[in-house]
């Protein structure tokens, strides 16, 4: 395939995807805004009152960051795996493709850049609605390390979202990972708490959750603190991302999960 070829291939697949995102607005966006707001209202506006400050800062600037990434965790793993489920299932989209002389790794990348896009765009609605629960400001540190470490973790959970909706056979395949390994994952991941206001014996089972190394990172971006070294988290997002899209492109490239 030519470059043009390819160019034509990824926005087809791209911009079908965010049409479809912005035509089912109530079902894409408005749940994480409506899910945020609540969350803002009762750990920020009433236990934040009564829990006062968190590392130095009070406690509602200290859990923005963690409920702006769960946003963005959740919407790019749903919105991929949904999408290359129903592909696979319902419209069959996904057979032209592979009939397509179009390569295993723009296929990954037209699927997962969707749910790149729709993480990002709902942790930026996120973030602007939890300025009217922060005294419309919010502390930014460093900029650099936001964008990176929210664009870093769409990827990382839109590539996730892209295995679950290979292999999964039905509706409930899709909602399985999410219901009982992503959300346990994300609410002990570190985002009403610090690390180290835990017992010894929590703090190591939160090491091992590679969800703490990403919140860690991007609540350093925004206030300056940090539980662990800030390359440390990169070093975890570098090597998830690795991994993935090694996994991805031997399950696209052998049509595991996709020939049925």
């Amino acid at each position: 395939m030519t470059i043009y070829q390819l160019w034509i291939s990824f926005y087809t697949m791209l911009r079908k995807d965010i049409v479809r995102m912005f035509r089912i607005w109530v079902q894409t966006f408005l749940p994480s805004v409506i899910t945020s707001c609540l969350y803002f209202l009762i750990f920020g506006a009433v236990l934040g009152s009564k829990i006062g400050e968190m590392q130095g800062v009070d406690y509602m600037s200290f859990v923005v960051p963690g409920l702006v990434m769960l946003a963005i965790v959740t919407n790019a793993y749903s919105n991929t795996s949904f999408t290359f489920f129903q592909s696979k299932f319902f419209f069959r989209g996904i057979d032209e493709i592979l009939v397509s002389p179009t390569p295993p790794w723009l296929l990954i990348l037209g699927f997962i850049s969707g749910g790149v896009v729709r993480g990002i765009l709902v942790g930026t609605i996120v973030l602007l609605i939890s300025t009217f629960f922060t005294g419309l400001h919010l502390a930014i540190y460093n900029l650099f390390i936001i964008f990176g470490f929210a664009v870093l973790t769409a990827l990382v959970f839109s590539l996730a979202g892209l295995v679950n909706g290979v292999y999964a056979k039905s509706i409930d395949g899709i909602n399985l990972v999410p219901t009982f390994v992503l959300t346990p994952l994300v609410y002990l991941g570190g985002v009403f708490y610090s690390v180290h206001s835990l017992p010894a014996w929590a703090q190591g089972f939160t090491y091992i959750n590679p969800i703490f190394y990403l919140i860690n990172g991007f609540r350093y971006g925004f206030l300056g603190i940090a539980d662990i070294p800030v390359w440390i988290s990169l070093s975890v997002l570098g090597g998830m991302i690795g991994l993935l899209v090694a996994i991805n492109w031997y399950l696209i490239r052998t049509g595991l999960g996709l020939k049925q």
